[in-house]
Parts: structure tokens; sequence; C-alpha cells
């Protein structure tokens, strides 16, 4: 028997592109088999609801509000609820953070200020694990591709949200040349659009007691499965790229490494 589990949700309390409150999704998620979903709100430095303008410990307790009303629904309810979130640098590449909590959070102010490598080494040192979102793409408000493996513990390989297939598939492509783990989420924003075919998520063998069941899985490769569409991860090899990619080295370093050669070599 193994588990289903959402990795990537936003509400409207959380993050500005949200169209749904948190608590409207624990049914539709319990009625297409999930056993438990991840709020991961926009954070500070991406595109978050919340008014930047306030003192850190209001920003924080407003930050963590859509999780906290979406658990309390799920607790009604008997759908297990957990928190993480996701972060922007540059307003080009987003990581979903899992494994530390509001209180955490309340004591960090300097996360607002994290690089890629500071926050996956703060991150760590936490017990927590860095996963990027949807690293290749290439919706408008995207000005380049950044691919910085040694600053993340997996890949979103799997994202609902993509406009293309090729998107996931190189995605895919990218996790298996770096060794890194396959992960998969809907990246869920409206409750209007959440269905069977726009359902994505992870297998678990193991039941979540608390969200670091997950940052365990992701950092022990044990991910059972992802759900996703058929073929939706299939490299092809004639999949398309626009934006400039930036390849970098396990300190975050640019390499101006070809993504081809990369990719394929």
């Amino acid at each position: 028997m193994s588990f289903l589990y959402e990795t990537h949700l936003h509400t409207a309390r959380g993050s500005a592109c949200g169209i749904s409150m948190g608590p409207e999704y624990v049914q539709r998620y319990i009625d297409l088999g999930y056993q438990g979903i991840i709020v991961t709100e926009h954070f500070f430095n991406g595109n978050s609801a919340v008014d930047r303008r306030l003192p850190w410990r209001e920003w924080v307790n407003r930050f963590c509000r859509g999780y906290e009303e979406t658990w309390e629904e799920g607790q009604r309810r008997g759908l297990d609820v957990f928190f993480g979130w996701e972060e922007t640098f540059d307003g080009c590449d987003d990581y979903l953070v899992y494994g530390l909590d509001k209180a955490w959070l309340l004591e960090h102010p300097e996360s607002r200020k994290w690089t890629r490598g500071g926050q996956y080494r703060a991150v760590k040192d936490a017990g927590g694990c860095v996963v990027q979102a949807h690293p290749f793409r290439q919706h408008d408000y995207i000005r380049k591709i950044v691919l910085s493996s040694g600053c993340v513990d997996a890949v979103e390989a799997a994202n609902a949200g993509n406009h293309e297939q090729s998107y996931d598939a190189l995605a895919m492509r990218y996790a298996a040349r770096t060794g890194l783990a396959a992960a998969a989420g809907s990246d869920t924003h409206d409750l209007s659009r959440l269905d069977e075919k726009n359902a994505y998520g992870v297998y678990l063998e193991k039941k979540m007691e608390s969200i670091a069941c997950y940052v365990k899985a992701v950092k022990e490769h044990a991910i059972a499965g992802i759900k996703t569409e058929p073929g939706r991860c299939d490299y092809r090899g004639d999949e398309y790229v626009r934006l400039p990619v930036d390849i970098r080295d396990g300190g975050d370093r640019s390499t101006g490494r070809d993504l081809w050669e990369f990719l394929n070599g």
C-alpha cells in the first residue's frame, strides 16, 4: 500500500496568485484519494500576499494563516496537512522548502535575505530539505533558467502548472543526470482547476506522521513514485529552450556550461 501526497499548493491567504482559500481544497483532495497535502505559500521574495512592510513577527503570523486554517479543516475532515513554503530568487527560479516550522521562522528573520546557497545551508542545518520547483518553466515572467544542483536535494520533475510537457521532460532528465531525487506537485492555486488530470503528487510507502517524514524520503531517495499524466516526463531529445540557461556548480557559481552537453553528454 502507498500513500499519495500533494507537495505544492497555494492559498489566497498567503500567495498573491492564489484564487481559493485553503479549507476549500480539503474535501477535493480527499475525494481524489490523497492522504495529505503540503501548503507551500510564496515566501518573502516571491509572490507573497503578505505586506513586506510589516514587522517580522506579524509578517510570519499572517504568512502562516493559510496553512493553519487549512490544517484545522483537515483535522475536521480527515486529511493530513503539512507546512512548507516556496521562495524565489532574482524573479527567476523557485525553491520549495520543507521541514521548518513557524517557530523556526520567527527566530530567523535573516531568511528574508538568503542567497540560494545560504538558504540550502540553513535549511539543511535545521533538518529540512530544498526541492527546486519547475526548473525548466518558460513562462513570460521568467528571465532565465537557473540550475543550481548544489543547492537542492531534489527536483520537481512534474508540475501540473507547467504549460508544456517539455518543461517536465527536461526537469526529469535534469534529475536523472544529476542524481537528484524526482518529485511532483500540482502547483495548485485554484480549486476549480483541481481535477484528476491536474492533480499531481508523490507516493510514499509509509504514512507521513510529520513533515520530517517527507524530508527523510527526499533525502534518502525513498519517494516510491510520482502521480502525473502518462508520458508527461518522457524525454525525446528535441525539446526547445528559449530562455538563457545558467548552470551553476556546488558553490552556486555560474559555470558557463552548455545545457545540451550537460543533459546529454
